[in-house]
């Protein structure tokens, strides 16, 4: 499954664009670009379950730093400072790893 299966095309390419610059990422506002604001729960998963390269059930650290490559493989990799926020405000219960629930 691609991202393009769940997401507008068109959306992620401007929200990857909007994000291009070092230390320009700001997760809320990447994924109201993306529309996920307005996804339903089963689509928010088939998305949770792309993110999620090693098929492990969660989300961790090495694989929020390439997120924007797996939205659009023209995306850049996010700094550790970026990194560590987008971690930070998906991590409730401060284990590394965000979940998909």
């Amino acid at each position: 499954m691609a991202m393009t299966d769940v997401l507008s095309a068109e959306d992620i390419k401007k929200a990857v664009g909007a994000f291009s610059a070092a230390e320009s990422f700001n997760y809320k506002k990447f994924f109201q670009m993306v529309g996920l604001k307005n996804k339903s729960l089963e689509e928010l998963k088939k998305v949770f379950c792309i993110l999620d390269k090693d098929r492990s059930g969660f989300i961790e650290e090495d694989e929020l730093k390439f997120v924007l490559k797996s939205f659009n493989p023209n995306g850049r990799d996010l700094s550790d400072k970026e990194t560590k926020a987008l971690m930070a405000a998906g991590d409730k219960d401060g284990d590394g790893k965000i979940g998909v629930d």
